[in-house]
């Protein structure tokens, strides 16, 4: 009988596909919604303002620039308040990469009475003004699938009324809903891997995006450990191979851990399985990755699973059946051999 660690191998690859497929999607549809969702915006003014053109410099919305971190409330109508600096080493929702003035846009497109831009024409900006200064920003060290999005903010309503065209590119982490959530810390400081919780069960859709479901309802993988790879290979970027070379042990402790002894990894029927980061997501900050239960099909696919792993078999669906009975073995060597006897 193949053990886990091999069994497991094969279908690696299906699923380093879907996590990396599941984290670029929601990333970039976070973006392209984020200019009217939770863009930070004051209540629209009825009377627009025509007295103050661009060219004589209008007050702008907030003195934020390059290294600023912003942050805001949000309240139940969906509106914003406390818009406001931060310490960017405390809690925050937005870290500044870039000041731009879009009147000094070549073309007209934002002039005086221009209207505001679309939340098309806002991801489109986030592509031709923020998205490679924001990397120059990290000093190239970004994972467009990790943690944190590239995003733009504007001025509210009545600030964009009377002229201002500041506009602000940085960086924002969402939940797995596309919802900004606080983050602390500079983000060329942090891990920018995407990892999802121990104890997580998560479910494979047909685009191959990873979603959490409760642990009840049909899913594929059962998260048993986040593993962080930065100490073990401190000096040099990792090949798969490499990472897989580690993991194979850490991730089988894991569920060994998870599930409260090797026995209960063995009876349960389940194999450990792990993620790696490719190398320009590690080169681009990211050095954390998952441990999971699978139970591998023929093929490289996983089973359906119901239930958690934790609460035993007689709780456990694969494909609907329950766990396959295991075949009695020898106990194993660590766990007959005792110490030899001190001498009398």
């Amino acid at each position: 009988m193949a053990s886990p660690v091999s069994r497991t191998l094969a279908g690696r690859a299906f699923t380093i596909a879907a996590l990396a497929g599941a984290v670029g999607i929601g990333s970039y549809s976070m973006v392209a919604e984020n200019g009217t969702r939770e863009q930070p915006q004051a209540e629209s003014s009825t009377t627009a303002t025509k007295e103050t053109s661009i060219s004589e410099t209008p007050t702008t919305f907030t003195t934020a620039d390059q290294g600023s971190c912003l942050t805001w409330e949000v309240k139940d109508d969906g509106s914003i308040s406390n818009f406001e600096q931060a310490d960017c080493e405390g809690p925050h929702r937005f870290e500044v990469a870039l000041r731009e003035d879009l009147g000094t846009y070549p073309t007209s497109e934002f002039g005086p009475d221009a209207a505001m831009p679309s939340q098309t024409r806002q991801a489109q900006l986030r592509e031709e003004l923020c998205g490679a200064a924001t990397v120059r920003y990290l000093d190239g060290k970004y994972d467009p699938n990790g943690r944190y999005s590239i995003a733009p903010i504007l001025p509210p309503a009545s600030a964009w009324e009377k002229g201002d065209r500041t506009m602000l590119c940085g960086l924002q982490e969402t939940d797995r809903n596309g919802e900004l959530v606080f983050t602390s810390g500079y983000v060329a400081d942090q891990d920018q891997a995407r990892v999802f919780e121990t104890g997580e069960c998560l479910t494979i859709d047909a685009a191959n995006t990873l979603t959490p479901v409760e642990c009840a309802e049909p899913h594929q993988l059962e998260i048993t450990a986040t593993v962080d790879l930065k100490p073990v290979f401190a000096d040099h970027t990792p090949n798969v191979d490499e990472q897989d070379a580690h993991l194979g042990d850490v991730c089988t402790a894991a569920a060994q851990d998870y599930l409260g002894g090797e026995e209960n990894l063995y009876q349960i029927g389940l194999d450990p399985f792990w993620t790696t980061q490719r190398t320009e997501a590690w080169e681009g900050g990211s050095r954390s990755v998952n441990c999971a239960l699978v139970a591998p099909r023929e093929g490289g696919q996983f089973a359906e699973l119901v239930g958690s792993a934790v609460d035993g078999r007689e709780h456990l669906l694969i494909d609907g059946a329950a766990p396959p009975e295991q075949p009695d073995r020898r106990p194993l060597r660590e766990a007959s051999e005792q110490p030899p006897a001190a001498a009398q």
